[in-house]
């Protein structure tokens, strides 16, 4: 299961990070909150430590706040 969750985690991140790298505003809002419950489920589970599951979803945020204030 770790395996598994941490898979998942991974994947919504670089889905996530590849919509923020083109500027794809819309592609990112919609990876947005799919991407903090599975870091939440992980911590919760034990797949990562809640600081660093924090720390991903704060760098996360800022990255797809400046790609939604590019775009306004």
């Amino acid at each position: 299961m770790n395996r598994a969750n941490r898979t998942r985690v991974r994947t919504l991140m670089k889905r996530l990070r590849t919509a923020i790298t083109a500027g794809d505003a819309t592609a990112a809002g919609n990876l947005l909150q799919p991407t903090m419950s599975a870091i939440d489920r992980a911590i919760s589970k034990g797949v990562l430590h809640e600081n660093t599951g924090n720390r991903y979803k704060s760098r996360l945020s800022v990255a797809f706040n400046g790609v939604k204030a590019a775009k306004a």
